[in-house]
């Protein structure tokens, strides 16, 4: 899909912008910036959509996405829900290349992070130890005066380029601009996707909510997201599953049937075809993941 231009809110005076959100639902729209941005999941679960790759989220979660990188978390049917407990939390550091200056990025001692700039315009993930410690990190950041502001950006930086714990996400051909009318359509057609994904959406309908004929929607889908929507679909359904498996609170066929599966054998089919794992063999993994590592919480005041 092509996304929005999205222009991040800052203060001229600041080198960069660093706050810690709380927001009931998460539905922007797809969109993208001239800014990096380092983005950590305090609270909340998911699908996140960055470049070309649909995954889901869950607490803890670390990213940093590179300039002009399309990007959108979507939060989970339940958080629309009325019980006001649910929320989302996370702690967002936008920054342009040149914040430093554009004489910083001539200096022989800044070549690391030039390179990390450029893995990040595919957007990583960021796992293990190296997460944790930039996560305090940047919950000091959001605190901190403005010099020490600066320093502890420079330190996370200067971490992230020297570590190779951080997984790429997206391909390198992910990005495409537009005009507002695309910008319109392809949003239309995402949020149609997301609110109905799990019953059938027929090519007649899905092609209607783009104002397109279904030969001329799945030309443009095609080329717009170098996927067609049946895939597209399907990836969208598989990473709900992924969250539901984590859950682990129904059984495989019951989230099968729950995500817009019709048959549990095709399910097990596309989900391995996505994940590259069975179902079954994906929530023993990531439990055991779970089971095995520390609890990330908010450091004391």
């Amino acid at each position: 899909m092509k996304p929005h231009y999205h222009q991040v809110p800052t203060n001229t005076q600041d080198a960069f912008t660093a706050r810690y959100d709380a927001t009931r639902t998460l539905s922007s729209i797809w969109h993208y910036h001239p800014q990096l941005e380092l983005h950590c999941v305090v609270r909340g679960e998911g699908v996140r959509f960055i470049g070309d790759t649909i995954n889901n989220f869950s607490p803890g979660e670390i990213i940093l996405l590179g300039e002009n990188l399309p990007h959108n978390w979507q939060s989970s049917e339940r958080y629309f829900q009325e019980d006001h407990n649910v929320h989302f939390e996370a702690i967002v550091i936008h920054f342009l290349p040149t914040w430093l200056g554009e004489g910083f990025l001539h200096l022989s001692e800044a070549l690391p992070i030039i390179k990390l700039y450029e893995r990040a315009k595919r957007g990583l993930l960021i796992r293990g130890e190296l997460a944790e410690k930039i996560k305090l990190l940047m919950y000091q950041t959001v605190e901190a005066g403005p010099l020490d502001r600066v320093v502890l950006l420079l330190s996370m930086l200067n971490q992230l380029a020297q570590s190779d714990s951080m997984d790429t996400l997206a391909s390198a051909f992910a990005f495409h601009q537009s005009n507002e009318l695309e910008t319109v359509r392809l949003n239309r057609v995402y949020e149609h996707s997301m609110a109905n994904y799990t019953r059938d959406i027929s090519l007649d309908e899905i092609a209607a909510i783009a104002n397109l004929s279904i030969t001329s929607f799945c030309r443009y889908f095609k080329l717009m997201t170098r996927k067609t929507y049946s895939q597209f679909l399907i990836e969208v359904r598989i990473s709900y599953a992924c969250r539901a498996l984590i859950d682990n609170k129904n059984s495989i066929e019951m989230i099968s049937y729950e995500n817009g599966f019709n048959n549990l054998s095709n399910f097990y089919r596309q989900f391995k075809k996505v994940q590259g794992t069975s179902p079954l063999e994906y929530k023993k993994m990531y439990l055991h993941k779970l089971s095995r590592s520390p609890k990330l919480v908010k450091p004391v005041e």
